[in-house]
C-alpha cells in the first residue's frame, strides 16, 4: 500500500527543532512519508541529515511582520503544490497557509500546539499584536478539529476557547542510558532558548549570593540584555554563557549539572502552563531543578519530588532557593533518584505510541 504523506510546518531553520525531529522521525519510521517545512536564515548552516525529508524556504524578510507575511505567503504556495495527504501546522504562526493548502486540496488537516501563542510574553504584552494573532486563532484554530498539543492544561484551555478535544503529546526525552553514572554536581544550568520570560533579569543578580558558577547554554531575543547584567553584576567569574550547544553534545553537559533552573515569568498564561523541554531534559540526566510551581510542574513534582518550586520568580527567593537545595546533599541525592525513577514515565518511547495512535485514527477516518 502506497505510503501516507505528512508535511509538518513551523517558522524556525530546523537545526534545534528537537520536539519536531522526534515527532517526523517517530512518523517517518512508523510507515509515513514524513517532509519538515521550515525557513532558511542567513545564519542558518547545514542541515543534518535526517530520516525524513527537510525542506527550508528562504526569505528576504528575517523578522518581524514583514518575515510572517512573507513567510506564510511562500508556504501557502509551497505546501499547494507539494503532494502531501495532511499537513500539520505547528503552532499559530504557520495555521493560516496550512488551512488554506488543505481547504483548496481537500486534504487532511492536524494542529500541533507547542504554546498558547496569544499567552506568550512577547505577544500578549503588545495590544495590537496581540489582538492581531488572536483574530487568527478565533478564525483559524476550530477548523482544526484534530490536534494535539504538550499537556493537560494547554488541552483544558483549548477545549474551554474552542471546545477542542486535542491528544496529549508531551515533549518527553528519548530514553537513554546515562554517560555520567556519578553526580558529579559542577554547576548550576539554564539550557535552552535565552528569551524574555525566562527570568535572566531575576536569576542573575541572584547568583551574587549564590557561591556557585551557572552555565548558560542558548542564546535568544534576551541573550544580549542577559550579558550586560552579568556584566552590570560584576559576575564575569561566575556565569559563562555557551550560546548554542548542538543537542547530540548538550547530554554530556547537563549530565554534570547540579542544580536545572526552569523559570518562566507569570505575565502569559502560556507560561504558566507549560511543559518546559528543558524539564525533562534535566530529568533525564537526573538532575535537581528549580522550577517554578505552575500547574503542569508541580502535578509531575507531586508525583516524583524532582524539584524545589517557588512561587514567583524574585532575586531573593531563587537565591534563597538555591542555597538551600546546595547546602542539603541529601536532598539532592533522593531528587536524582526520584528523576531517574520518573524518566521511566516521562519519556519519548511511550509519548510516541499516542502519536502513532492518533496518525492512525486520523488517516483510519
Amino acid at each position: 500500500m502506497e505510503k501516507k504523506r505528512i508535511v509538518c510546518t513551523v517558522t524556525n531553520d530546523l537545526h534545534f527543532d528537537q520536539r519536531m525531529i522526534r515527532i517526523c522521525s517517530s512518523l517517518q519510521a512508523a510507515g509515513y512519508e514524513v517532509t519538515l517545512v521550515g525557513r532558511l536564515r542567513p545564519s542558518s548552516g547545514t542541515l543534518k541529515n535526517q530520516t525524513f525529508q527537510q525542506k527550508r524556504l528562504k526569505c528576504f524578510f528575517d523578522k518581524g511582520k514583514f518575515f510572517y507575511v512573507e513567510y506564510n505567503i511562500r508556504l501557502f504556495f509551497f505546501l499547494l503544490f507539494y503532494p502531501t495527504d495532511l499537513i500539520c501546522s505547528i503552532d499559530l504562526d504557520t495555521i493560516l497557509p496550512a488551512y488554506f493548502a488543505s481547504f483548496l486540496k481537500k486534504k487532511k488537516r492536524v494542529f500541533d500546539a507547542h504554546e498558547l501563542f496569544c499567552e506568550m510574553d512577547e505577544i500578549v504584552s503588545r495590544p495590537t499584536i496581540y489582538r492581531l494573532w488572536k483574530k487568527i486563532e478565533r478564525f483559524a484554530m476550530p477548523k482544526f478539529k484534530f490536534g494535539y498539543t504538550i499537556g493537560e492544561a494547554y488541552a483544558n484551555e483549548f477545549n474551554s476557547m474552542y471546545g477542542l478535544n486535542y491528544e496529549i503529546v508531551r515533549n518527553a526525552t528519548v530514553l537513554r542510558p546515562l554517560v555520567t553514572k556519578e553526580f558529579s554536581g559542577e554547576y548550576i544550568l539554564y539550557q535552552g532558548a535565552v528569551n524574555e520570560g525566562r527570568c535572566f533579569e531575576f536569576l542573575i543578580p541572584a547568583m551574587k549570593s549564590v557561591n556557585y558558577p551557572l552555565l548558560i547554554c542558548g542564546e535568544g531575543n534576551f541573550f544580549e540584555q542577559a550579558k550586560a547584567l552579568v556584566k552590570q553584576h560584576e559576575l564575569e567569574d561566575r556565569i559563562t554563557f555557551t550560546g548554542y550547544i548542538p543537542p547530540s553534545s548538550l547530554s554530556s553537559i547537563t549530565e554534570k549539572a547540579i542544580i536545572g533552573i526552569t523559570l518562566f515569568s507569570n505575565v502569559g498564561r502560556s507560561n504558566y502552563l507549560s511543559m518546559a523541554n528543558r524539564f525533562f531534559d534535566y530529568m533525564h540526566a537526573g538532575i535537581p531543578q528549580l522550577c517554578m510551581n505552575y500547574p503542569e510542574y508541580k502535578s509531575c513534582n507531586e508525583r516524583f519530588e524532582l524539584a524545589l518550586l517557588i512561587d514567583e520568580p524574585k532575586v531573593e527567593v531563587i537565591a534563597q532557593a538555591l542555597n538551600s537545595l546546595l547546602s542539603d546533599r541529601n536532598k539532592l541525592l533522593q531528587m536524582r533518584n526520584n528523576a531517574l525513577l520518573a524518566r521511566e514515565q516521562y519519556c519519548w518511547q511511550n509519548e510516541e505510541k499516542k502519536l502513532i495512535q492518533f496518525y492512525q485514527k486520523i488517516f483510519a477516518n
